[in-house]
């Protein structure tokens, strides 16, 4: 199963691309699609969708996983912020592409065993979960953490519907 792994922000969003056999996960690929600030919203924004449909495009995943965002003091941020998400939560839909969200603790203790982890405790870990793998930009390593706490979870409702199916689980 090929998984998305996506970071919402207004001016980068991180993705990152994971593949998972059984329980091997192994890296695709990873970066951040930016944003011209200069360009007024509704601009940015097709930017961003159209970045994040370009990644959807070329790696084909099977489903994604977007982290949840957490509500600024300021207002305005916080709306830009939820535009910007739903737009990042758009392009894998609308390609047919089932999306799951988490919030940011649970991704941080699903990849580093504690919800409030640093970033850079979520780079290690990644690094260590995807061997070989340098990411040096914080967004994308958040885009294949998500991507991760994903694998662990889809792999949970895989099981739960096998053995529903089988009758085991009521």
């Amino acid at each position: 199963m090929r998984l998305l792994g996506l970071d919402p922000g207004l001016r980068r969003t991180g993705w990152g691309v994971i593949e998972c056999t059984g329980n091997r996960l192994s890296h695709v690929a990873h970066g951040a699609v930016t944003t011209d600030a200069a360009l007024p919203l509704p601009a940015r924004l097709v930017q961003l969708y159209d970045g994040v449909t370009a990644v959807v495009i070329e790696y084909a995943p099977d489903e994604a996983a977007v982290e949840e965002t957490f509500v600024n003091k300021n207002p305005d941020s916080t709306l830009k912020l939820g535009q910007a998400r739903g737009v990042v939560l758009l392009a894998p839909a609308r390609a047919g592409i089932p999306v799951a969200e988490y919030a940011t603790n649970r991704i941080k203790k699903s990849v580093v065993g504690v919800g409030h982890a640093d970033k850079k405790q979520v780079q290690d870990m990644v690094a260590r979960l995807l061997p070989g793998t340098k990411v040096t930009d914080a967004d994308a390593a958040d885009a294949l953490a998500a991507a991760i706490c994903h694998s662990h979870y889809a792999g949970a409702r895989d099981l739960e519907a096998r053995l529903a199916a089988s009758g085991t689980v009521r």
